[in-house]
């Protein structure tokens, strides 16, 4: 109560994630001075993109030193028949080749090996901490577990599009959302329309290409496990007959348009659109590839 009856003057010195305040009595000597968080929103959304540009970095340097190690093993003629060089298989052969003296190692090879080797096992520690972050995010958050239901969306494609998209609120519709990805295909020809397929032709002026490779990579498996967007992906390429990264940029898309409409209406994916309102019977499907409807309109009379 004393220091508070000597405050004469406040100053609050504003920044963009957290402000300053200040207080000083009549004589212009400081009181007490406190630094005042902003907790909202937009910091969350900073925080989310902070921990994924992290894992991010960790796996870049994950990537350089497995090329590291292969240089080392190339270098000294060591031949190996794992597919995947850091399984646990291939782990245990690293192991075994660093501490064999028999190896067709030098000794600097030998070190330079095993520091390798060890400093992979903690970036593998700390990559998986900074998933187990992010699964935990996703869990408590009911944007993130409706991105999960869609196809080809694991737990680190979720967050990254959590992530940059940040608030859905910042696009009026799904053309927007497309077009902040790099998904909606721009054009500025001055000349006639020739008839054949655009060379060189952007997919967005500006946008996140984090967000962008999210989409693909999450379009490269719906293909595989989703019948509808499959479907999309055919009949861009005639079955995959040709124009094969639009069709995945198609499939890619497509996936965005429906996460905006789930993210929105707060409902989860279902492989079958749902019905339009005012609808009063289901479409009605044909046989595939004859035009023709499954159900014959004529009972047949034998």
């Amino acid at each position: 109560m004393k220091a508070r009856a000597k405050v004469s003057q406040i100053g609050l010195d504003c920044h963009r994630r957290f402000s300053k305040a200040s207080a000083r009595d009549s004589q212009g000597q400081m009181v007490w001075r406190k630094r005042l968080e902003h907790r909202d929103r937009e910091v969350l959304r900073r925080e989310l993109r902070e921990w994924l540009r992290y894992r991010m970095t960790l796996v870049r340097l994950q990537t350089s030193l497995k090329n590291r190690v292969h240089a080392v093993l190339h270098r000294h003629g060591v031949m190996h028949d794992y597919s995947d060089l850091f399984a646990p298989q291939g782990r245990r052969f690293l192991i075994l080749l660093v501490g064999s003296p028999e190896a067709p190692l030098s000794k600097s090879g030998r070190a330079t090996l095993k520091g390798y080797r060890q400093l992979l096992e903690h970036l593998r520690r700390q990559i998986a901490q900074a998933t187990l972050q992010f699964r935990r995010h996703l869990v408590r958050t009911p944007a993130g577990r409706r991105l999960r239901t869609l196809p080809g969306i694991s737990w680190i494609l979720a967050y990254t599009i959590l992530a940059e998209v940040g608030h859905l609120e910042r696009f009026g519709s799904a053309k927007h959302l497309a077009s902040y990805s790099l998904l909606a295909p721009r054009a500025n020809e001055t000349g006639e329309d020739d008839g054949q397929a655009p060379i060189g032709r952007h997919v967005g002026h500006v946008g996140r290409r984090t967000l962008k490779w999210a989409w693909i990579e999450a379009a490269h498996s719906a293909i595989r496990c989703d019948a509808r967007l499959r479907g999309i992906y055919n009949r861009r390429t005639n079955n995959g007959q040709r124009d094969r990264n639009r069709g995945v940029i198609a499939v890619a898309h497509e996936l965005c348009r429906v996460a905006y409409a789930v993210w929105k209406k707060e409902v989860d994916y279902t492989e079958d659109p749902p019905r339009r309102p005012g609808a009063q019977s289901p479409a009605k499907t044909s046989r595939p590839g004859t035009g023709q409807p499954d159900v014959a309109m004529v009972a047949v009379v034998p």
